[in-house]
Parts: structure tokens; C-alpha cells; sequence
């Protein structure tokens, strides 16, 4: 059973929470890291990117930028602009995007109930990405970046989370993307206990973003662990900072892909070889969104495609049943050539947030054919992480981004 718990969050100082609030440090390369942080230095990305303070000479996984991390932290610490609550608590976290709401209940989760399964994973991590998360908890001696999970609907949760919707938020905000963020502060001793002894009865939390983040969370206490062998699992740096949502609140938009080239193949021989497992019709000029599961749009030179999945090649099989699946093991595997798309440089991948006009600008650019996909939903990947098994690369994109600096777990 899940150990989700209350704890004392250093939080930004009233009136601060806007212009702190900042995108995943993830979502950004270097120049644009760069940029945003000259457009507002006070945003948390100054640290979470703490490159962002020096020159192109220095490498951004360099000692210096971990330590510049650390010391901007306790410099805004010191002057006031962050401030911890007294007590231990819980906390709802508000998102509005396109009038649509998603309330999560921040809260610190065990290491052990990552370990042990509890908190299941879909994604496989890779440890240089890793390695520096581990670096900036580690230099920080803070966990900076929520972790994004889900649970399966909770009545008695869903009924505390409208309940405490009713008082008075602890601040608000609109962010430069129109995104609404909302914060309650949960420091009552019954709601509080009310809270923990619901989520000790759910038997599975799914990690639905940020599995490099939570992996690095995970290795960090581990590593204090060893550092602090009279440890006794009550320690902050037995748990990581996370956000659990119910899953029927989550959105999950498409995840896109381009390639590069059509692997050697003039344009008629590609259409012929897909033709074998794809339905195609041609649309022309009218772009294709997939209005259902086995359906995909194509983005060829100047024309769109729809494809649908021949159903000898269609699976009930949790994993082999994705979209993303069909689209890598009959097309962009065997007709394309792309047979690691984690690693191969002919391929990339577009958030749904961009449309399909970002799919037939990348064409017009420096691509040679796109595809849009049904989103993957909160259902498959529960599906495939309770079967214990892996979804593809880059299989789901949520939105709206949690915000960085918000809330911050000190170890």
C-alpha cells in the first residue's frame, strides 16, 4: 500500500509564486534556458538551469553550475523569497488550461514503494539522464521538481479535494501560456490524517511523467542511506516530492513523430510498401487527426494521408496494442528503417501542443514525412504498468507541465 505523506514545503513568498513558477527544466535546451531566465531571472529555472549563469564555454554538467544551483537556493532561502511552513502538510495543486481544471494533491512518496513496485513505472530511464538530477538533488539538498503521478479514482479522496476547493486558496497565479495555477495549504491534523489513510489503502501509484526525475529522487535517498547507516526510513530523504492526480482528471495529447527520409524508397515504392498493413486513403490539403485508436495521419511532401491498422497486424497485447507500437513494428521499423527510435537520428518526436502544423512545417523544413497518432490514454498506461511491462519511447505527452519551484522538499 502507497505511504503518501505530509511534509514541510519551502514555498515562494506571497506574491513571488508567479514569476518563480517555471516550466520542467527538461523542456528546454541550453538557449532557450538562457533566454527565459534573461527574460525573468526570478524564475526557478535560474536554478533547476543553473548553467543559465555562466558562458557557452561552460559545460553545463560541470561542478561549478551544481554548485551555483545550491548557492542561489540558499540565497533566496536567506533573503525571504522562499519560506518553509511550520508544520507538516498536504496540498492541492490547481491547473486550468482551455477551461479544463486538474487538481493534484502534493505530498512526499517512499522510496521504498518505488523499490517495491508500489509506485509502478511504464518508461525505462537512461543513467546519464540521470546522473544530473542526481547532481542537483544532491548539491541542492532539495528536491525541486514534483514528480507527476496518478491514481485510480478515490471517492473519499475525490470528496476531500472538493472539499477543501471551498476554502480560500493560498495564492494564484496565470502563467505567460494562460495556464491558471492554484495552491491550497492543508494543515488541518483530521484532513490531514484523513488523506493518509486513504492513499495506505490504494495498492498501485503510477508514475505518469518524470521517470528520469523520480529514478534520480530514488538514487539520492539511497545514497544518503548509505551515507547514514543508523537511519531509521523516517528521514526526509526517504521520500521524493511528487503530485498525485486521479487518473480520469489527466489529458494525455498525442506524441508525433518525423523522419528524415523515406529510407532510400521514391515516394510511390513507400506508398506501395505500406500498403501491405495500412489502409491509405489520400486527403490532399485536409491535415488528419486520428479521431480513434488504429488510425493514423501521414504528412507526405505536400499531401496528407489516412492510415488505418489492417487488423492482422492489431493486438490485444498490452504493450503491442499501442498505437505507438503498431506505427514502430509495421512501419517505422520494417519500411523506414528505424529500429531504435531512442538512439536513431533520422527520427523525432512532436508534442500534440504543437498541432499538426508544427508536423507539416518540420516536412517543409528538415524532414520528409510526419505521422500524427491517437493519444495513448490513462487507461493503456495503467494497463501496461500493471502488467509490468514497458510502453515504447516517447509514448504519451501530458499537459498541462506541472511548475517547478512551487514547492520545494528539503531532504
Amino acid at each position: 500500500m502507497a505511504e503518501i505523506r505530509p511534509f514541510r514545503a519551502y514555498r515562494p513568498a506571497p506574491g513571488l509564486e508567479g514569476r518563480t513558477a517555471a516550466l520542467p527544466y527538461d523542456v528546454y535546451n541550453r538557449e532557450e534556458a538562457c533566454e527565459a531566465v534573461r527574460a525573468n531571472p526570478d524564475s526557478f529555472l535560474a536554478i533547476d538551469r543553473a548553467e543559465t549563469g555562466f558562458d557557452s564555454s561552460v559545460d553545463t554538467y560541470a561542478p561549478e553550475v551544481y554548485e551555483r544551483a545550491a548557492a542561489l537556493l540558499r540565497e533566496r532561502i536567506g533573503n525571504g523569497s522562499f519560506r518553509q511552513d511550520e508544520t507538516p502538510c498536504y496540498y492541492l495543486y490547481e491547473q486550468v488550461m482551455d477551461g479544463r481544471s486538474q487538481t493534484g494533491i502534493v505530498a512526499c512518496a517512499s522510496i521504498d514503494d518505488y523499490l517495491d513496485n508500489t509506485i509502478k513505472k511504464h518508461e525505462n530511464t537512461r543513467a546519464d539522464k540521470e546522473q544530473d538530477r542526481i547532481r542537483h538533488v544532491d548539491s541542492c539538498n532539495m528536491q525541486t521538481g514534483p514528480i507527476f503521478l496518478a491514481y485510480r479514482g478515490n471517492g473519499v479522496l475525490k470528496g476531500i479535494i472538493e472539499e477543501v476547493r471551498e476554502r480560500p486558496a493560498a495564492c494564484g497565479f496565470v502563467s505567460e501560456d494562460g495556464i491558471t495555477h492554484r495552491v491550497w495549504v492543508i494543515n488541518d491534523e483530521e484532513t490531514i490524517a484523513a488523506i493518509y489513510e486513504e492513499f495506505a489503502e490504494i495498492p498501485a501509484v503510477y508514475i505518469a511523467d518524470g521517470h528520469h526525475r523520480c529514478a534520480s529522487a530514488v538514487k539520492v535517498g539511497l545514497k544518503r542511506r548509505e551515507e547514514h547507516p543508523g537511519y531509521t526510513g523516517e528521514e526526509e530523504f526517504n521520500f521524493f516530492l511528487a503530485v498525485l492526480f486521479q487518473t480520469e482528471e489527466l489529458r494525455i495529447l498525442d506524441y508525433n513523430r518525423v523522419v528524415r527520409d523515406l529510407n532510400g524508397m521514391g515516394k510511390e515504392e513507400f506508398l506501395a510498401r505500406i500498403q501491405k498493413e495500412f489502409r491509405v486513403t489520400k486527403l490532399g490539403k485536409a491535415p488528419c487527426r486520428p479521431d480513434r485508436k488504429r488510425v493514423f495521419g501521414m504528412y507526405l511532401e505536400e499531401d496528407w494521408y489516412r492510415l488505418e491498422a489492417r487488423g492482422e497486424i492489431c493486438s490485444d497485447d498490452a504493450v503491442q496494442g499501442l498505437d505507438v507500437s503498431l506505427l514502430q513494428d509495421h512501419l517505422l521499423g520494417p519500411v523506414l528503417g528505424i529500429q531504435d527510435p531512442k538512439t536513431d537520428k533520422r527520427i523525432d518526436f512532436v508534442g500534440g501542443i504543437r498541432g499538426l502544423e508544427e508536423l507539416e512545417r518540420r516536412v517543409h523544413t528538415d524532414m520528409k514525412v510526419a505521422f500524427s497518432l491517437y493519444p495513448t490514454s490513462i487507461e493503456e498506461l495503467a494497463d501496461v504498468a500493471d502488467a509490468g511491462k514497458l510502453m515504447p519511447p516517447k509514448s504519451t505527452w501530458f499537459e498541462p507541465k506541472l511548475r517547478s519551484g512551487l514547492f520545494l522538499h528539503s531532504l
